[in-house]
């Protein structure tokens, strides 16, 4: 289930970086590149297991109108967020 609301925190975007922070410091980024493919995520350990990487991923997706791919090499949690993303095609 998401739950992250996106109002309360300032959603940055860069040539191919979101970047979500707050006034103290970074809550997650997210590197891609027009393929889809995501190159980098990170979630702050504090802010996990809120939706935020789903979310990041849902504006990659729409962004770039493709379908999300995450470079290897991917750790035990990208695995997790990997098996989560079979359920969007």
């Amino acid at each position: 289930m998401d739950y992250f609301n996106l109002k309360k925190y300032r959603l940055v975007e860069t040539e191919d970086v979101f970047t979500i922070k707050n006034n103290n410091t970074t809550i997650a980024f997210l590197r891609y590149n027009q393929k889809g493919e995501v190159e980098y995520i990170f979630v702050n350990p504090i802010f996990r297991k809120k939706g935020i990487a789903k979310h990041l991923l849902r504006l990659v997706r729409n962004k770039t109108g493709k379908k999300i791919i995450l470079q290897k090499p991917i750790s035990p949690l990208g695995n997790k967020l990997l098996k989560s993303l079979e359920k969007w095609d």
